[in-house]
């Protein structure tokens, strides 16, 4: 029998240190796409580990491993001599980057979008009147660049949300308010996910540019009034334009 060197079990070993993340990311998307679609409903127990093995076709480490992402983005929980079992809807991250992936055909269910633009028309108007006062002039210069970014890439959704995203951070940012910049990071996520699915299920981005355009001369003059009617009438905007992307979502469920 043909022995490994040293040199090509380091390689082996490389090879397989390299794959077990990119495995457990498979399982740990299969098992949570499997919860999205209530294949495990709320409140019921996950099959035994042995179970999830020959189900997923992985290691028993694996699945413990992807067991406890879940478990730290509030979809299962775990209990000595009880098993995992499902959490509810309520207790889950639905703000973190995976568990929108995950989420994906599902995500109309939990209404989110809504969600977001009810969070947003809270925070971007009072956000817009306050950074008209308080906005440095890197942050207006930082805004118009975003605003740019949006105007220049406005027929590539893909980089036109990238702009999108960056100019709504930095517009809760330059309100100089410690919460929205709090709120900023937190729902940066889901922003992105929300965002996204509005600018690619419209035709037309002519109407957004114009009107982030507009809120970042009215910052620039120091508008309070004029910043805050602009930030509605994006939110404006955004109910068209999520009323398009639901009917996207309905079509792709």
């Amino acid at each position: 029998m043909k022995l490994e060197s040293t040199e090509e079990q380091g390689r082996t070993e490389s090879s397989r240190s390299e794959r077990r993340p990119r495995v457990r990311r498979n399982v740990t998307a299969a098992i949570a796409q499997h919860i999205c679609a209530d294949r495990y409903p709320s409140g019921s127990p996950l099959p035994r580990e042995n179970d999830l093995c020959e189900l997923y076709g992985v290691s028993r480490t694996v699945i413990r491993e992807s067991l406890k992402v879940l478990e730290s983005k509030g979809l299962v929980r775990g209990k000595p001599r009880v098993g995992t079992t499902v959490c509810d809807r309520d207790e889950w991250n639905i703000l973190d980057a995976e568990v929108l992936d995950w989420m994906g055909p599902y995500i109309k269910d939990f209404d989110l979008l809504g969600c977001i633009l009810e969070a947003r028309r809270t925070i971007e108007p009072a956000a817009a009147e306050y950074a008209a006062e308080r906005a440095s002039a890197q942050e207006i210069a930082d805004l118009d660049k975003a605003w740019r970014q949006m105007r220049d890439s406005a027929s590539e959704p893909e980089s036109f949300t990238d702009a999108d995203v960056m100019f709504h951070a930095v517009l809760l940012a330059a309100s100089h308010n410690q919460v929205f910049r709090r709120l900023s990071s937190a729902i940066h996520a889901a922003l992105k996910y929300a965002l996204h699915a509005s600018n690619i299920a419209v035709e037309n981005r002519e109407d957004a540019v114009l009107v982030h355009g507009e809120l970042v001369e009215a910052l620039r003059m120091r508008d309070k009034a004029g910043a805050r009617e602009c930030a509605n009438r994006m939110l404006d905007l955004a109910v068209r334009d999520l009323a398009a992307a639901e009917k996207a979502i309905g079509r792709t469920k």
